[in-house]
């Protein structure tokens, strides 16, 4: 990996909105707040240039095109050029001032393609992070940043750090778009408004939670402080290998399927004791779960963390349909009520306890595992009009416990998990993971 002075700096500035835009303090909702404190999610999209015009007279990734189309989409998307703050009741809230994202240009004289070819180089790692990602943290109260990163060899690398306090993953992409589409098409381009209403995910007064909630949402990670030595490694699962463990499952979704094969896996690459309880958390999009469903370009975080838990020996003894219909349950659980008492759980939380507390540090218990689910985000789709990112990839990953699940960068209907555990376990992991896959390719004959 290249060192950080290899990557300077040249350009430093904030982009403001096109237009005049509110001016007004937003609140954030409950779902918000769970959020607010947990940091920046650093991806990376790396782009190489194509033989052509643009390429030859010097275009590719124009910084001023870029900037013009990014300053249209601030215009509907006017919270990203706002601040965080604190409200008067001492909750977080965004300030829509339209002071503007941070944007940045460097050049590396040294990174090439020959060295980003190399898989290895597409996995997260604090030097990724540093060489690719702008450098902020929770001070300056900004909601996104961005850094285009120009190579020797003319390739770019478009790395963003967004606050998940302010969006989640599909709001995100929904202006993420929005600004691929100014910089392809210019005004011409066709913009689906976002929706920044957010009190659909209010509290309610009184709060309530209902007796059967807790048992579905997971209001916080439970972490622990060991000197556990983790490892990042990226698996692959081809089309062929999903289709067999989806037919396996009961055909359940590819999410179910890889995820109670990768709970099963794990509990038994850890050796867990047979009556210890094991615990799979993810997060559930609430978008289209309400009644109503929240209104199309709903702009903030629209998902809960929910968990199963199970003894071990049910996991690593039972049939994977099994696994993989317990995870498929507890999604079906996630209801206009449920959602409804998850937020009115937080807000009850919030009202005991100071909210100004730092990120939780540690890693998840060695019993347990949470699962990102990124399957299906238009990662692939933000073409600026120098055509699509040949790679996709969460900059760093930090916290043991932790699997990413995201389209392959093939593009071939493969899927990649993304996996930082602990480093004594990863080799057996690995032989369980992919010697089931052929278990299952030959029960088929």
């Amino acid at each position: 990996m290249a060192s950080e002075e290899e990557v300077r700096v040249v350009e430093s500035c904030f982009v403001t909105p096109a237009a005049d835009t509110p001016s007004r303090a937003l609140r954030l909702s409950r779902l918000d707040l769970m959020l607010v404190h947990g940091g920046y999610t650093p991806v990376v999209h790396f782009y190489r240039p194509r033989t052509g015009d643009e390429t030859t007279s010097g275009d590719f990734f124009d910084v001023t095109r870029l900037k013009t189309a990014l300053s249209k989409a601030l215009v509907p998307f006017y919270p990203l050029a706002g601040r965080f703050k604190e409200g008067v009741d001492g909750r977080m809230e965004i300030d829509c001032n339209g002071k503007g994202m941070l944007f940045l240009v460097a050049h590396s004289g040294h990174v090439q393609w020959c060295y980003l070819k190399s898989a290895t180089n597409f996995e997260p790692s604090p030097k990724q992070r540093r060489l690719f990602v702008p450098h902020i943290d929770g001070s300056a109260g900004l909601l996104c940043a961005i850094q285009v990163t120009f190579l020797k060899c003319g390739s770019v690398v478009l790395g963003m750090a967004t606050h998940h306090g302010a969006l989640d993953g599909t709001a995100m992409f929904h202006f993420l778009q929005t600004w691929t589409a100014f910089s392809r098409d210019g005004d011409r381009a066709l913009v689906d408004l976002p929706c920044h209403d957010r009190s659909r995910l209010y509290a309610r007064d009184p709060p309530v939670v209902h007796p059967d909630a807790l048992f579905v949402f997971c209001p916080k990670m439970i972490l622990s402080q060991t000197s556990i030595v983790n490892k990042l490694e990226v698996f692959t699962v081809r089309k062929d290998h999903l289709s067999t463990l989806k037919l396996t499952c009961g055909g359940v979704s590819t999410f179910s399927a890889l995820t109670a094969h990768t709970w099963q896996c794990m509990c038994l690459a850890r050796r867990l004791p047979p009556d210890s309880t094991t615990r799979l958390a993810f997060m559930a999009n609430v978008r289209r779960r309400m009644t109503p469903p929240l209104p199309d370009g709903y702009f903030g975080n629209a998902i809960i963390n929910i968990n199963v838990a199970e003894e071990a020996q049910s996991i690593t003894c039972g049939d994977l349909a099994f696994v993989a219909r317990r995870i498929k349950d507890t999604i079906s659980r996630v209801d206009d009520e449920l959602v409804h008492s998850a937020v009115d759980y937080v807000e009850l939380a919030l009202a005991e306890r100071d909210n100004r507390h730092t990120p939780a540090m540690g890693n998840l218990p060695v019993t347990d595992i949470r699962v990102v689910n990124w399957l299906g985000l238009p990662f692939y789709d933000l073409d600026f009009s120098w055509g699509k990112p040949f790679a996709v990839m969460r900059a760093e990953s930090s916290r043991g416990g932790l699997v990413h699940l995201m389209n392959s960068t093939q593009g071939d209907g493969s899927v990649q998990l993304l996996i930082y555990t602990e480093a004594a376990i990863l080799m057996e992991f690995k032989r369980l993971f992919y010697a089931k896959f052929d278990d299952m390719l030959h029960s088929e004959f």
